[in-house]
């Protein structure tokens, strides 16, 4: 790897060449502040962008790699976000789509600081129960909550469960 936030890879001989004289390195920009979201398993990087509101409207300036070659997932998606940190909201959802995604925080073109998303025991107010009996469906004060499952999460209220694919959960977030 060639920097914090840069994925190059090549197949070169013991001359340096790559292999066949073609090049097969991806080259992706630096970004000078903001978040790079890696290990995302590959094909939910919009699931991803949606989950975090992202579409484009705002004039948000985002990278997306996907189904690049991964060693631990085989392939994954990679996400650059320019401008924007994540909050502990959007991490916590975060991990229920990608429990092995790694958070890198750029600024002035270095990483200041490298974690890996924790999946929380619970989340609360940032999921809305799909359920229409559910008493957070209705007018009462209560703020959804979920128990974090392995499968995906359940509603503390009702029971009902979101499944841990991505869509699922994305179609339910409610992200500030």
């Amino acid at each position: 790897m060639n920097g914090p936030d840069r994925d190059d890879r090549s197949e070169r001989d013991d001359r340096g060449e790559t292999d066949g004289g073609h090049d097969h390195e991806l080259r992706v920009t630096k970004i000078r502040d903001g978040t790079v979201i890696d290990h995302v398993p590959g094909g939910l990087a919009l699931t991803v962008l949606g989950v975090l509101g992202i579409d484009g409207s705002a004039g948000e300036v985002v990278s997306v790699g996907m189904n690049v070659p991964s060693d631990r997932l085989d392939r994954k998606d990679v996400l650059k976000i320019e401008n924007r940190e994540l909050t502990r909201d959007e991490l916590d959802v975060l991990s229920l789509i990608a429990p092995a995604a790694t958070i890198n925080i750029v600024r002035e073109y270095n990483v200041a600081g490298k974690h890996r998303v924790e999946r929380p025991e619970q989340v609360s107010g940032v999921l809305s129960c799909p359920n229409p009996d559910c008493i957070t469906a209705g007018n009462e004060p209560v703020v959804p909550t979920f128990d974090v499952l392995e499968e995906g999460v359940r509603c503390v209220y009702c029971g009902t469960i979101l499944g841990a694919e991505g869509a699922d959960l994305s179609e339910h977030a409610d992200i500030g």
